[in-house]
């Protein structure tokens, strides 16, 4: 009975801790750590969908996922690499413009489904870049939407399988899972409890 009892709090207080968690406001990636490189497309019109998205280049992330990018690059900057961010947190009414110009649930969460990881800010796309800046090759653009980009696409250089390598390990080792079709892509694999969000960006007047 003591036992049954014991096992209800865990419960309880693990159900709260993850409550918790998804209500923590979210971070500013920037005022975590220096040590990354920033080129978030959809605050300019070069991205696929040709249009300026957001209204500011930032990345928001939940804290949890924010730290363990934190790690994850600091991992990476010990093998002369550094993150290179091309999003994070992204507001829910742009994933429905998103939707409406390229309705492909390969590519483009459906946000009238589940949605986007993003939408949760629990999700990252990212490359890596040399510490001084320089560009690695990955094999295709971000966001090109065929099959050089899948992660099981093996038709490149030793170079090229090497840096996609190099990214996968590196961030599953510090908590993010892959979707076949993005080698840019990573999910913070403890999304479950955190909610869909739709706040604007926040970005000076």
């Amino acid at each position: 009975m003591r036992t049954v009892f014991y096992l209800a709090i865990g419960i309880l207080v693990l159900g709260y801790s993850s409550e918790a968690s998804s209500q923590q406001p979210l971070v500013n990636l920037s005022e975590l750590s220096s040590e990354f490189s920033y080129e978030i497309r959809y605050a300019t019109p070069e991205n696929f969908i040709g249009e300026t998205l957001y209204d500011c280049a930032v990345c928001l992330l939940r804290p949890e996922v924010a730290e363990a990018l934190v790690r994850a690059n600091q991992y990476f900057c010990e093998k002369g690499y550094r993150i290179k961010i091309y999003d994070c947190y992204r507001p829910l009414n742009v994933q429905k413009k998103m939707w409406a110009k390229v309705p492909r649930p390969t590519y483009v969460a459906n946000p009238y489904g589940k949605g986007s990881i993003h939408n949760k800010a629990a999700a990252v796309d990212i490359t890596l870049e040399t510490l001084d800046g320089c560009f690695v090759d990955m094999g295709s653009d971000y966001d090109f939407f065929g099959r050089a980009a899948h992660i099981d696409n093996y038709n490149f250089s030793e170079a090229i399988l090497f840096h996609r390598k190099l990214l996968m390990e590196g961030m599953r080792a510090h908590g993010f899972q892959t979707i076949r079709t993005e080698w840019w892509h990573f999910s913070y694999k403890k999304n479950w409890s955190y909610k869909t969000l739709n706040t604007p960006l926040p970005c000076p007047n």
